[in-house]
């Protein structure tokens, strides 16, 4: 929705930073900005507010917003904000039509229990002139981004790192042990901890508050915990979770709809974007329109199952090719990697930018995407090897599912460890397939010793809860929710995930294990759902194909030009990558999965250095 950022500073020579800041902020919100300024006997506090208009498009609800002593600055959308403000209107007289004045009152209201009453994504900062503290908040998924650091005795803060650097006068500095972790341990790692590729700059978690007051003392408060809660199937009645769960989806699909601006949503050939797009055109009888992505390759390619659901819908669709993208590769990548202030951590989110390009392009300004599916319902192929580690092995679903899979899913796989079906049970704590080891990347590592051991979080002794609550909260979705929202706040778009919802969550977490997988197909509860409304041609469908792509579909990799390019041996990712040794393993006439997956991330890793070595 927006872009927020602001300090709290013992002088006054971060003032003259402020309208340079604000035009950073510009593709964040393109309709207004502004600022305000508080003075106490030794500080000075500023709010700074860029706003793309989406809710109330009038200059009332323009922000930073003071009501009595508070002053907030948001970046988000509370999807319940009209049902919460019915409750609020008994006591508060409100101005607006928006979300931000129900979320400032909800705050005024509940204090730090605000969260229990609202549904939504957010970071915002809220000033209290009147005890002089500044509270910073993230939602409980971490679905919007803020980013904070120390200097010269100041507290800065903002929804994208550049604005902390703009601000503050800080030197950049790369963060080489996050760099080279992500280089040799993958993506997954990147949320191990809350530092970022830049030195003493952090992002406060998802779920947290922080409090900072007017002498730099702070405290960071989880207010969102989680755990598997699962319950015994005994005493669960399977039509009735399948029940929940539709009604709860429905009302999550109908609640991000809301806008005053056009909104698309983002279709891929899976059945989690297919049953946001069947619920809309279906249930609530809306007029879709979405954007879909196109790899000739075929292990991406998902062009048929695409076009099912869009003609199932009469969706307006809009096809992008990546064929005809394949030319401004490099220059596309270093203009991505400046905005995110990062790497890319994979190809799908490089190619996703094409999608929110194309959404804006055609005068869109909200998306709707399947982020999270995979992590609450079981949508990876290791998913049904970590299900073998966790249910009863004399169980009659095990074996009918082990038959199942042998036939189904195994044929599929191209990881020779995950053709074990008991690979979970002989190995319940491996974290092999989880982070890049099984490759042997690390092979190629100048810094083999500086290389941290990764260890996952424990949340359950149940192999698959506790692996699907780690890629919730600290390995891929985090990850991915981190690139939705930079590729599209880039091109002045909102991005939002019916998924990821407290209450979608806390249902599919108590879910007895063996009703996760049923029959042979993983997102059974899912499935099982969206019976009647998603085509079953696609609800049917077993194989997953994932949003991504291959190297080569992005960059010629026959040119000498760009070979020599990428493996330049006075290229700074040298320092932490052996590119000789690299380039004569690839083959380059057939590049494997991981080698392509790895080569990504050095071409990124060199960018990313480039520009702020």
């Amino acid at each position: 929705m927006c872009g927020i950022s602001g300090f709290i500073a013992n002088s006054s020579l971060y003032e003259q930073n402020i309208e340079k800041t604000l035009k950073l902020m510009s593709s964040r919100g393109p309709d207004h900005k502004n600022y305000i300024k508080y003075q106490s006997p030794n500080k000075q506090i500023y709010l700074l507010h860029s706003r793309l208009n989406i809710i109330d498009l009038k200059e009332r609800s323009n922000q930073p917003m003071k009501i009595r002593e508070f002053t907030i600055i948001f970046n988000g959308e509370i999807y319940n904000y009209l049902e919460v403000r019915k409750h609020l209107e008994k006591k508060y007289k409100f101005k607006t039509q928006s979300d931000t004045e129900v979320l400032l009152y909800s705050f005024i209201e509940y204090g730090e229990k605000f969260h229990e009453i609202v549904d939504g994504m957010w970071s915002f900062a809220i000033w209290d002139e009147k005890n002089k503290n500044l509270v910073l908040s993230r939602d409980p998924f971490g679905e919007k981004p803020l980013y904070y650091t120390f200097s010269n005795n100041s507290f800065f803060f903002g929804s994208e790192i550049k604005y902390l650097f703009s601000l503050s006068n800080k030197k950049k500095e790369t963060n080489n042990e996050k760099i080279n972790d992500f280089l040799f341990n993958g993506y997954k790692s990147i949320y191990n901890d809350n530092n970022t590729f830049f030195k003493d700059i952090r992002e406060l978690q998802s779920g947290t508050l922080l409090k900072i007051n007017n002498d730099n003392k702070f405290k960071i408060k989880k207010y969102f915990s989680y755990k598997a809660n699962i319950k015994k199937n005994t005493n669960t009645n399977l039509d009735e979770i399948i029940k929940k769960n539709k009604k709860c989806l429905i009302e999550n699909v109908e609640l991000r709809m809301r806008a005053d601006v056009p909104l698309a949503f983002c279709l891929s050939g899976g059945i989690d974007s297919g049953s946001l797009i069947s619920i809309a055109s279906k249930v609530l009888n809306k007029k879709v329109s979405c954007f879909s992505i196109i790899d000739q390759d075929e292990r991406y390619n998902e062009i048929e199952n695409i076009k099912k659901v869009a003609k199932d819908c009469n969706a307006d669709h809009f096809l992008i090719f990546l064929k005809d993208k394949k030319k401004n590769f490099f220059e596309k990548l270093d203009n991505l990697i400046d905005y995110h202030d990062s790497p890319l951590s994979t190809i799908s989110y490089f190619i996703h930018s094409y999608l929110l390009e194309d959404i804006s392009n055609n005068n869109f300004k909200v998306s709707i995407s399947g982020t999270g599916a995979d992590e609450l319902y079981t949508g990876y192929y290791d998913h049904y090897n970590q299900y073998f580690g966790s249910v009863n092995v004399k169980n009659k679903i095990y074996k009918e599912n082990l038959e199942y899979w042998k036939k189904y899913i195994k044929p599929n796989l191209r990881n020779e460890a995950l053709k074990d079906s008991d690979f979970y049970i002989k190995n319940p704590k491996s974290l092999s397939n989880v982070f890049e080891k099984n490759f042997s990347l690390d092979t190629f590592a100048r810094n083999k010793s500086n290389l941290i051991k990764l260890n996952q979080k424990t949340f359950s002794n149940n192999v698959l809860r506790n692996r699907m609550l780690n890629e919730i909260f600290h390995e891929v979705v985090p990850v991915i929710l981190k690139h939705d929202d930079h590729n599209s706040m880039m091109h002045s778009v909102e991005n939002r995930s019916p998924y990821l919802n407290k209450n979608l969550f806390n249902l599919t977490n108590e879910i007895p294990t063996e009703f996760l997988i049923q029959n042979g197909y993983q997102k059974f509860i899912l499935r099982e759902s969206m019976k009647g409304i998603l085509t079953d041609s696609v609800r049917m469908d077993r194989k997953k194909k994932g949003f991504n792509a291959d190297i080569s579909s992005l960059i010629d990799l026959k040119d000498k030009n760009n070979i020599n390019k990428i493996f330049n041996k006075t290229n700074l990712v040298n320092e932490f990558v052996d590119l000789s040794s690299l380039y004569k393993n690839i083959n380059f006439s057939k590049i494997s999965n991981h080698f392509s997956k790895f080569l990504f991330s050095v071409i990124n890793v060199n960018i990313f250095l480039n520009k702020n070595s």
